[in-house]
């Protein structure tokens, strides 16, 4: 694979890369740093990325077990999402709704920092990323209906913190 090959197939896949490193991570410098050394992980397989069938999927799981690597190297849990806090509070009219969003946000970030690594990973790629049952299971290793039970299980942690009160 030349530069511009790579260019097209991989460096596109920056954002995806950055969010999914940052949502396990919790840091935006840790996430960066994690983002260039899998771009660095990339370039130096780069002759053997002609194989790969899914580039993303690839890139999400070496982004993954990167961060994985380092959360339990450091022992840390994920932590506040700024770009998501702050896209919702731009659609809030009047800041009384900044204001709860904020603190339902800040609420939802603490459930999701303290489910399970298995649940935290699924829910992230599902519910924020977006991804299907079949990408998620190509990052993850996990077949689609381990999947879906553990996004099941971990709706229903944060679900429950709602109906409780």
């Amino acid at each position: 694979m030349d530069l511009k090959q790579f260019e097209i197939e991989v460096l596109l896949l920056k954002d995806k890369i950055a969010r999914l490193a940052f949502y396990l991570l919790g840091n935006n410098e840790e996430a960066e740093d994690a983002t260039q050394e899998v771009f660095l992980k990339l370039w130096h397989i780069k002759d053997e990325l002609e194989v790969v069938d899914n580039m993303q999927a690839f890139a999400l799981r070496i982004t993954r077990n990167l961060c994985l690597d380092k959360i339990r190297a450091q022992n840390r849990r994920l932590q506040k999402n700024e770009a998501i806090e702050e896209s919702l509070k731009e659609r809030a009219d009047n800041p009384h709704e900044q204001t709860e969003i904020r603190d339902l946000l800040s609420v939802i970030k603490k459930q999701i920092a303290a489910l399970p690594e298995t649940q935290r990973t699924v829910i992230t790629l599902r519910d924020i990323e977006g991804l299907e049952f079949d990408e998620i299971a190509e990052i993850t290793g996990m077949n689609e209906n381990a999947i879906k039970v553990n996004l099941s299980r971990a709706r229903k942690k944060i679900r429950s913190l709602f109906t409780e009160k």
